[in-house]
């Protein structure tokens, strides 16, 4: 596949490494030179230095026989246009664009982005995937991450190995008989620097990152097993007012009106422009570092403080020091992955990527057809995909033990005509069963042969 990626920043660099690891021919462009020599020199890709909105720039990219522009430099307009052009003069298929400005988001005016206006076929606000995420979070005590699985028959859950917990020094082949009740698929473990997908010889320890499916229904049992009881947040602190702040805010005064809010943000004007825009929530001006104004902001009482400032190094201080003060869950905003390991060990509970969720809608988006949903975990470590088995897959008839891979390839749950089903070494797969599970980059290759589908990502 073809891809021209506008912009080498971040989430830019985030999104060609993904694509480029798997095959794909990509040309990032940016009007840095510094980035381009960055990213060419890091990555296989291709860089040219230049405007993404000129049509001359884009056209020396390749757009012309390209199957797909992903446009995610720091300006909104630019993005719009180079989706524009791509539309109007090269016939691009697929139309990406990452746009923060409230204003553009506004439901209201969602006929801007029709095919006879602006060609756009999805608009990308990492302000608001970070919302969205958080939110669903709340709805999931003492987990870090919660996605939807199978019209929300299942989840996807992170959730950290407490001290407490009766799973740990288990090994999870026998997880089924001692803790009957749980009914979860243990997909993938971070442990320190290192991700892997578990075998049944392993056992999950005190500090891991855990990766698991578990159906709605027994998630009281499942948060148990891992030290948590299941107390919804009621009071919580946003640190950072900022678009992810505000964006955040919003999101909990319109989905959980039994939450307490508060807000603090040191910039004077933002705070004042922030406090105008939201109904009640509690806006305090101040220092995220300072303790007088976390004493002030009720940190130590907090359920969870969300530190989603523009500074990665900021956030993880103040959640370092409203858990010190007392604060029973912390979260930080980090955009730089390097930072990840330092927050497990300084007993920060959870971190918040916005190029991983970013990079999760994408391919989402561009695996379409029996590709149904796709969760990038962590920094490139897997893929949570759901996936159909159509009557042309080779995966037909295959048990569940020919389809697995270790380290590489599990399957974690397959729903079959509307029933959600816990799959046995010895479960034969049938035509029109969905199916989830976790694999690594190791095994992409593999993975699309089983299901007999040219991915359009790959």
């Amino acid at each position: 596949m073809k891809v021209v990626i506008c912009g080498a920043g971040k989430v830019g660099f985030s999104i060609a490494r993904y694509l480029s690891t798997h095959d794909n021919d990509v040309t990032v462009v940016d009007h840095s030179e510094e980035l381009i020599n960055h990213i060419s020199a890091t990555l296989d890709v291709r860089g040219i230095v230049g405007f993404a909105s000129h049509p001359d720039v884009l056209a020396r990219s390749g757009l012309a026989d390209s199957d797909m522009i992903i446009a995610v430099t720091f300006a909104d307009e630019v993005n719009m246009v180079a989706c524009q052009i791509a539309h109007s003069l090269f016939n691009v298929p697929l139309k990406i664009a990452r746009v923060r400005s409230k204003s553009y988001l506004n439901p209201e005016w969602t006929d801007l982005y029709k095919p006879d206006n602006m060609p756009i076929d999805l608009i990308i606000s990492p302000e608001l995937e970070v919302a969205r995420a958080i939110g669903r979070g709340l709805d999931f005590p003492g987990t870090f991450e919660a996605i939807p699985f199978a019209d929300n028959m299942i989840q996807l859950v992170g959730i950290r190995c407490q001290k407490k917990a009766p799973i740990l020094n288990t090994p999870l082949r026998l997880l089924e008989n001692l803790f009957p009740k749980l009914d979860l698929s243990v997909l993938f473990i971070v442990r320190g620097d290192a991700g892997f997908i578990p075998t049944g010889s392993d056992q999950l320890e005190e500090g891991d990152e855990v990766y698991l499916l578990l159906p709605q229904k027994n998630f009281t049992h499942g948060i148990e097993a891992f030290g948590f009881n299941e107390v919804r947040s009621q009071r919580l602190l946003i640190l950072g007012g900022g678009n992810v702040g505000l964006c955040l805010a919003e999101e909990i005064e319109a989905n959980h009106p039994d939450i307490s809010l508060m807000l603090v943000e040191n910039d004077k004007e933002r705070a004042t422009f922030v406090a105008n825009q939201l109904s009640r929530t509690i806006v305090l001006r101040g220092d995220a570092l300072d303790r007088e104004i976390l004493r002030e902001a009720n940190a130590k009482i907090a359920n969870k403080v969300v530190a989603v400032t523009s500074d990665d190094k900021v956030n993880i201080l103040s959640s370092l020091l409203a858990k010190r003060m007392g604060a029973e869950q912390t979260m930080a905003l980090i955009n730089s992955s390097s930072y990840s390991s330092l927050i497990i060990s300084l007993g920060i509970d959870s971190l918040i990527s916005p190029k991983a969720l970013t990079v999760s809608t994408i391919l989402q988006y561009v695996r379409r057809g029996r590709i149904r949903t796709v969760h990038s975990i962590r920094d490139n470590f897997g893929e949570v995909i759901e996936a159909e088995a159509v009557s042309t897959s080779s995966i037909l008839g295959m048990s569940i033990e020919e389809v697995n891979m270790s380290r590489s390839l599990l399957v974690g749950a397959i729903i079959r005509d509307g029933q959600l089903l816990s799959p046995k070494k010895d479960t034969l797969i049938k035509v029109h069963d969905r199916i989830i599970l976790i694999v690594t980059s190791s095994a992409i290759k593999r993975f699309e042969k089983l299901f007999s589908v040219r991915l359009e990502y790959f």
